[in-house]
């Protein structure tokens, strides 16, 4: 993948710090948390919008609680499969900020995530450790290309979290 110029950057930053782009990722993940839950997966458990136009992505969804509020969320996620792991990524975008599901997780661990036919796997999440993130990191690049911009646009390094069986 080509490394962004400045200008790129500071360009997808500009679109990112307008409040409608954080509007639009939480709209366009609430469309895709019905309709995969609608269909079980058979729709939505397939990202296929940047590089995932041309490399389709796993997608499950993500029970989450409020670590304030208690309300459960359901988020949608890209994942990557590491044996017995699933490995999801806090990029939101590159937006400057982490999505709020990482800080709830970190409150919450314990939590369940439904997969294409599968629903309410239980598992832990944690995130990974920097040795970790850096092993981890090439191998959700290679998934979804998107994920290097993502990281070149934030000045944030953007969290890997790991989501083991339990």
């Amino acid at each position: 993948m080509p490394e962004l110029s400045p200008e790129e950057i500071a360009k997808r930053q500009k679109a990112l710090a307008s409040p409608v782009a954080a509007q639009v990722i939480k709209w366009m993940a609430r469309g895709q948390v019905k309709v995969f839950r609608l269909t079980n997966g058979r729709v939505g458990s397939t990202w296929r919008i940047g590089a995932g136009l041309r490399k389709p992505v796993p997608t499950l969804l993500l029970d989450h609680v409020g670590r304030s509020s208690g309300t459960p969320y359901t988020t949608p996620l890209l994942y990557l499969a590491d044996g017995r792991d699933l490995v999801v990524v806090g990029s939101q975008g590159g937006l400057p900020k982490n999505p709020q599901w990482v800080a709830n997780l970190r409150a919450h661990p314990d939590t369940t995530v439904h997969l294409r036919g599968e629903k309410g796997r239980a598992v832990r999440a944690r995130v990974a450790e920097p040795d970790e993130r850096t092993a981890l990191w090439p191998r959700l690049v290679e998934l979804y290309a998107d994920f290097a911009t993502y990281q070149a646009t934030t000045d944030r390094v953007i969290p890997v979290v790991v989501l083991e069986p339990r």
